[in-house]
């Protein structure tokens, strides 16, 4: 018999209680008896010996990108599968694995047995991003989405304020990546096999500004309108100071000496839809 382990976050975006009793049904269903289970960041992460030492075949991520990216991090040298579902806002890493698929119908067709794909990164440092990495001011628009999630109205405003003004101050420069404005309010990294997708917002009236900001707050960070899109082999950051970036949407500093580039994990994540 298969064993999973279950690893969630019950503030992310789509999870729920209800939701998450189907799926743990369903996986039993299917023959999968649960071995343990995890509510990050309550609880810490299972490594891979504790999940070697259970028995379990398969690991269960059922959260928004950053409790999924610090999971696939903990569980990088394990030998076991890792099955990706939509317990998040955007989901991206479930539709790249999944397509548009239920969480259900996911299960249904998911197989400890079946064949294993590898996800591409970008990665600064000991930082990685499975989803995409935001450079630059608009960053700290992320404060006031994570004040807006935790429902503190004070928190959101004084936020927001912040980000406005950094918003419409200085950007930020890169190496690497010519074509790109010199100066930008958000720079977007994403994996893009062994290179570097790169779109940079030039955003300087303040309706842009609003549009940009409302993206970030409400959590939908990706659709921030890219005016300017390249491919590079790698980046580095043109600033004397770290700069603040967002690996999956959690902040990181990253000095200007580090390179920033694509790499690619092992075949550790099933996928279900076609090639």
């Amino acid at each position: 018999m298969h064993k999973f382990w279950l690893i969630t976050n019950r503030s992310s975006g789509s999870t729920s209680a209800d939701r998450q009793t189907a799926l743990v049904g369903r996986l039993r269903e299917h023959g999968f008896a649960e071995a343990g289970a995890t509510n990050f960041p309550d609880d810490p992460l299972p490594s891979a010996d504790t999940l070697g030492a259970a028995g379990v075949d398969l690991a269960v991520l059922y959260a928004g990108d950053g409790t999924i990216n610090a999971a696939i991090r903990k569980l990088e040298h394990w030998d076991g599968a890792i099955l990706i579902l939509p317990g998040g806002t955007m989901n991206l890493l479930a539709r790249e694995l999944h397509g548009g698929a239920d969480l259900l119908a996911i299960i249904d067709l998911a197989d400890a047995d079946a064949p294993r794909v590898a996800l591409p990164y970008v990665e600064a440092g000991e930082s990685r991003a499975f989803v995409g990495l935001i450079l630059g001011p608009a960053a700290n628009w992320a404060h006031a989405r994570e004040a807006a999630r935790a429902g503190r109205a004070r928190s959101v405003l004084r936020a927001i304020a912040h980000a406005w003004r950094r918003t419409f101050g200085r950007g930020i420069r890169v190496t690497g990546a010519p074509g790109l404005p010199r100066q930008a309010q958000a720079v977007f990294v994403q994996p893009d096999r062994d290179r570097l997708r790169v779109a940079a917002v030039d955003a300087r009236d303040w309706r842009t500004i609003l549009a940009l900001g409302w993206d970030w707050v409400t959590g939908d960070w990706v659709k921030a309108a890219a005016v300017h899109e390249v491919r590079a082999q790698t980046l580095r950051i043109a600033e004397h100071r770290p700069a603040l970036g967002l690996f999956d949407g959690e902040p990181v500093k990253i000095a200007p000496d580090v390179t920033i580039r694509a790499g690619r994990t092992a075949p550790q994540f099933v996928q279900t839809r076609e090639s």
